[in-house]
């Protein structure tokens, strides 16, 4: 049995897919007016863990992950540098899929982005129209919180607070403005409209993801995922409209991840604590280390990022990676009391249990850990036979179908003129020249290539 810890309604439930064998998943995507940072991948990197968990379990999952790339953030960019909103998104879109690719992220099946589907949102915006909860003013149209009595189910806000008919345009606020928001804003000279019969317009940021996870999804549909501080007001906001519009529940469990810390503080520019995936990079900081330290704590649970826990995540990965290496090189005989397939099968199983209880990934952890001390007690004992070493890797390779921290094959062939690069690295490595190392390593760097020492020698993955 699945459990998850739903939001919606604040306690740990079974999950019962609305079909059966199928899973429909949103997860909020990037607002693309910057890289992303480590807090945002936080975030993708829970997500991940549970879309894997979920086709380790046998379903078919249809994932939807929204770019929003029209938003007030996106606009005031493109302004600010005078060129079109296409253009300047467009760097930030590529930046993500790069990013998500060396950060090993499943792809999802449909990456809408919202100026793409305008006439999904007015449509929707028409029929909230037509039904009563929306209203027009001063040229944009608002969603009447007054109309909806379930308004603050999910963040369980005091409906006290509520201000009928107050209005509020901008595409975030704060907790305590409840009031009606905007579904279209009116179209203004320097930002980029589209004509309706209820006015020239854009839509507004909290209508977006209600059109296009419904669009792909169906009306009601099985998780939406994203990080707390998008409780209020946007996923709030989502289910208003989304129910209002179709009348009937729009998601049967939310699952939220809490914030990432940056030694105890919130990220911020001005405190220099700021992290994007390119400046660890830079670092050079594996990227599927970091991978491993952003998935490795519960995902309800604040998570502080620093560089002490960072090198911790790493040793402990390179655990596993050692583990696995000696398994397959070790030369080992049929023992006279061979073991069977129970150690293996016993971890495996506790692993999967542990994730399926909310994704207790500590637990999930603490039982591949233990795998590997217990078979490293037999090795040493000359108690693990063929058969049972295979058992054991058989089931690590099927935990990192879940984890994706174990080294992967590069898939294309490399220029000539990186390989040399690498190989003469790795004779200043030899030499003991760390300095000349670093060097080539960030040479490397800078033409879009990380590299990854592992004990069967260096790998490599490219980026932008």
């Amino acid at each position: 049995m699945i459990r998850f810890y739903n939001t919606l309604s604040g306690r740990v439930e079974e999950f019962k897919p609305v079909r059966s064998g199928q899973v429909g998943l949103y997860t909020c995507g990037p607002t693309v007016y910057d890289y992303p940072h480590i807090g945002n991948y936080r975030a993708y990197i829970f997500e991940d863990l549970l879309k894997r968990f979920l086709l380790l379990s046998g379903f078919k999952v249809t994932h939807v992950m929204n770019i929003t790339d029209i938003d007030d953030k996106t606009i005031k960019g493109a302004k600010a540098l005078g060129v079109s909103l296409q253009d300047y998104t467009k760097k930030y879109i590529e930046a993500f899929f790069e990013d998500i690719k060396v950060l090993r992220i499943l792809p999802a099946n449909y990456y809408p982005r919202a100026t793409e589907h305008i006439e999904d949102m007015v449509k929707m915006v028409k029929g909230l129209l037509a039904k009563g909860y929306a209203y027009p003013k001063d040229g944009s149209v608002y969603f009447s919180l007054a109309k909806f009595p379930d308004y603050g189910k999910l963040s369980k806000i005091n409906k006290d607070e509520l201000k009928a008919g107050v209005r509020v345009e901008s595409d975030e606020y704060e907790k305590e403005s409840v009031y009606d928001f905007v579904l279209w804003k009116k179209a203004r000279p320097d930002e980029p409209s589209w004509e309706t019969e209820f006015g020239a317009g854009r839509p507004g940021w909290h209508l977006e993801c209600s059109a296009m996870s419904t669009r792909y999804l169906g009306p009601t549909f099985d998780i939406h995922c994203g990080g707390i501080d998008n409780i209020f007001p946007h996923h709030e906001n989502e289910i208003a409209q989304s129910e209002a519009y179709y009348g009937q529940k729009f998601v049967n469990y939310w699952l939220h991840c809490h914030h990432l810390v940056v030694d105890g503080e919130k990220m911020s520019k001005s405190k220099g604590n700021f992290y994007t995936l390119r400046d660890l990079l830079a670092r050079n900081i594996n990227p599927v280390d970091l991978r491993f330290f952003l998935l490795s704590t519960h995902y309800r649970k604040m998570l502080n990022f620093t560089f002490d826990s960072l090198d911790q995540a790493k040793a402990s990965r390179q655990r596993i990676i050692d583990f696995v290496y000696e398994l397959e090189h070790q030369p080992l005989t049929e023992v006279s009391q061979p073991q069977s397939g129970s150690l293996a099968a016993a971890a495996l199983t506790d692993f999967t249990n542990s994730l399926a209880d909310d994704l207790n990934i500590s637990a999930a952890l603490a039982a591949l850990f233990e795998l590997i001390r217990e078979t490293n007690s037999r090795l040493a004992k000359n108690e693990l036979s063929p058969q049972a070493a295979s058992q054991v890797l058989s089931a690590i390779y099927e935990m990192d179908r879940v984890l994706a921290v174990l080294p992967e094959e590069s898939e294309e062939e490399l220029p000539a003129g990186i390989l040399t690069k690498i190989e003469q690295r790795e004779q200043a490595r030899r030499e003991k020249n760390f300095a000349l190392a670093d060097s080539i390593r960030q040479e490397l760097l800078q033409q879009g290539f990380v590299l990854e020492d592992t004990k069967e020698g260096v790998r490599w993955k490219k980026i932008k």
